[in-house]
């Protein structure tokens, strides 16, 4: 039994919660993974995981031991991966989060293609529209829309986006539609609670920013769900045009002030800092960008105002 698999083990129990989903994740039966964490413990001579019928949860040693352990499997991974990423060979598992809309709509998809290619690879995709810590849950890259908030990582653009303020016909035909941002003010707003400014909404205005303060009844930290709520007529949304797009083709939502743009969001891969690069993760992103700089660029040049 070697070492670094029990590393392994005890590593997955933590990220996947449970011994019986680290073993699917490893591909292991759920006893030598107990196996494993056991003798693990047996070498160290600590316990580093709590054990109930209902719950693990790590120990103040299993505490102190992660963050080393985590570093240790991926400078053990990077240094195999860099054998064969000359030969077109690129091997090990990464860990990626997404946001959930995104994810569903482009990362997946994405992610499935990039394994058909280099099947050595594997890929454990995380969609939550929570804010993750790389260092403290393990993940190599974590995909986010908007500004960069920790500015210790590192972050690699992969496309642009903006988003377009919407309401759908019923909400308008009660409440009025507003003619100006101004307007929004006595309007009610659906924001998306991972905006860094979530009571206000930005537009560029004559070349200038201009920012509108909003009165939110609801806030939830899902794009999708700010659609919805848009659809059953609760407000004003402001989301990303890609999750809304096909519901303005199609008439179900009113895009508002089309000749006015707002401020442009990055769609970024964010990363610990690395001291040298990791093979199968720049192959990743590089996948991605070049199918998703296409796809999502921001809206054209804003048209002419009716009265210029």
């Amino acid at each position: 039994m070697d070492r670094i698999d029990r590393i392994r083990a005890f590593v997955t129990v933590v990220d996947a919660g449970s011994f019986t989903q680290a073993a699917a994740r490893l591909r292991l039966s759920n006893k030598l993974v107990s196996k494993y964490v056991a003798a693990l413990e047996a070498d160290l001579g600590v316990t580093l995981l709590h054990r109930t019928t209902r719950a693990l949860s790590l120990t103040s040693a299993g505490e102190r031991y992660l963050e080393g352990a985590r570093r240790l499997l991926r400078s053990y991974d990077e240094l195999e991966a860099g054998l064969h990423a000359e030969d077109n060979m690129l091997s090990g598992r990464l860990r990626i989060t997404a946001p959930t809309t995104f994810g569903e709509m482009f990362i997946t998809e994405l992610t499935h293609a990039f394994v058909e290619k280099y099947p050595r690879v594997t890929i454990d995709l995380d969609l939550t529209d929570r804010y993750i810590d790389l260092a403290a849950e393990g993940f190599d890259v974590a995909i986010r829309i908007g500004n960069l908030r920790d500015s210790s990582l590192i972050g690699r653009r992969l496309g642009r986006t903006r988003s377009w303020v919407v309401a759908c016909p019923a909400y308008l035909a009660a409440n009025g539609q507003p003619q100006s941002p101004a307007d929004l003010r006595s309007h009610r707003a659906i924001r998306d609670n991972n905006d860094a400014q979530l009571n206000r909404a930005a537009f560029i205005i004559d070349g200038a920013p201009v920012s509108v303060g909003l009165h939110s009844r609801i806030a939830v930290n899902s794009a999708e769900a700010v659609r919805r709520l848009a659809l059953a007529g609760e407000g004003i949304a402001f989301t990303p045009r890609f999750v809304v797009e096909e519901d303005v083709e199609a008439g179900r939502l009113i895009r508002l002030f089309p000749e006015i743009a707002t401020t442009p969001m990055d769609i970024q891969a964010l990363q610990l800092p690395q001291p040298f690069p990791v093979p199968r993760v720049s192959a990743y992103l590089d996948h991605l960008r070049a199918v998703l700089r296409p796809r999502l660029s921001p809206d054209q040049p804003p048209e002419p105002r009716p009265d210029s």
